[in-house]
């Protein structure tokens, strides 16, 4: 079987060395360069450093897709500003990212050599997207103004839309968000994602959304017309019930099925607090997480929208869910919001309180 063929590009010898170490010791996979410079590094990209002379990763890494699409794991400083690069990055297209530690890096790197070769299995099999033309004006707001999804109209506030991505959710998670009107229920939303990178990520989500976006804060009430993103590697997120309200539990535990946050948390939450009044959506990502819990869900009597492997960039988690049972109907990324609307005006009413 064929090697996949990795080439590291970071402006740090000893990171470059270090990477090129770490794939090298892989039976399937094989360093065939290692560059300070985006420039000579060329068609192979497989690892890519953010801040380098002469181009920086960012740069280089629009080019890259536009011309000539090719899997990218990112290495990311742990920082505010790295954090902000990295949703940069997704967007133009890279698969996935790991944090490269502030202090201590080699001994960082060695402890996530694990984590670097599984995310780089991963992109080499990834499904590739062109990142979108930016059309008049800068892409964010193109992308805030085109929300075309017009109001819900009345409907029960027990209503709640859970949410569980993985690889290139962040993404898809984006498409769902931005196309829905600010009347929408609140959403809770578990994306596997390391620490120091959610704030940034939600952040960057209330500048596009016609809703609002925030990190989840342990106890506080979950609102209509709010999205809420479970704290990345940090804590678990599920919901809970206070009166006639909901609210978020942001709670340290161990990983649950090897992520901290589990989708499978959340999931089992919203099964055993909302039943029929949530509306499950499980997005592109690898692995099983969350699709028994997500059958839970239906099994509760909640709807659940599933994205079609065409349009995943990994079709992991979405076809677990499907062999579960779980889904009522599996569709394309661009027709999960306007489908979840439908669904929410169409069986709304009926569950309001009057």
């Amino acid at each position: 079987m064929a090697k996949i063929r990795v080439v590291v590009v970071d402006d740090s010898a000893l990171v470059r060395s270090l990477l090129s170490a770490i794939i090298n010791r892989q039976a399937d996979m094989e360093c065939v360069g290692a560059a300070a410079d985006p420039l000579i590094a060329r068609e192979m990209i497989r690892t890519l450093d953010v801040e380098m002379p002469r181009m920086d990763g960012i740069d280089f890494l629009g080019k890259l897709m536009r011309l000539r699409p090719t899997p990218v794991v990112m290495v990311s400083t742990l920082t505010e500003r790295g954090a902000d690069v990295t949703m940069r990055a997704l967007e133009l297209g890279a698969i996935d990212f790991v944090a490269k530690p502030k202090v201590g890096v080699a001994d960082g790197l060695r402890l996530l050599a694990d984590d670097i070769t599984d995310k780089v299995r991963i992109a080499s099999k990834a499904q590739l997207r062109r990142p979108a033309p930016a059309s008049a004006g800068t892409a964010h707001a193109a992308e805030k103004a085109a929300a075309p999804i017009g109001a819900i109209g009345r409907l029960s506030t027990e209503k709640i839309v859970c949410i569980g991505a993985s690889t290139g959710g962040t993404e898809a998670t984006k498409e769902v968000l931005v196309n829905l009107p600010p009347d929408c229920p609140a959403i809770v939303i578990t994306q596997h994602m390391p620490a120091g990178f959610t704030k940034s990520y939600a952040t960057r989500l209330d500048g596009l959304c016609r809703i609002r976006v925030a990190e989840a804060r342990d106890g506080e009430r979950i609102l209509p017309g709010h999205a809420y993103i479970a704290p990345g590697g940090i804590a678990h997120l599920s919901i809970e019930r206070s009166g006639a309200n909901y609210i978020a539990r942001v709670i340290e535990g161990e990983p649950v099925n090897r992520h901290r946050p589990s989708v499978e948390v959340l999931f089992k939450s919203a099964a055993r607090v909302a039943g029929p009044n949530a509306l499950g959506i499980m997005l592109t990502g690898m692995g099983a997480d969350g699709a028994s819990a997500m059958k839970e869900m239906r099994d509760a009597g909640s709807y659940n929208l599933v994205q079609d492997e065409a349009s995943c960039v990994v079709f992991g988690m979405p076809r677990e869910a499907i062999a579960a049972g779980a889904a009522h109907e599996v569709l394309p990324l661009a027709q999960i919001a306007p489908r979840l609307v439908e669904r929410l005006r169409s069986t709304g009413l009926a569950h309001t309180r009057v």
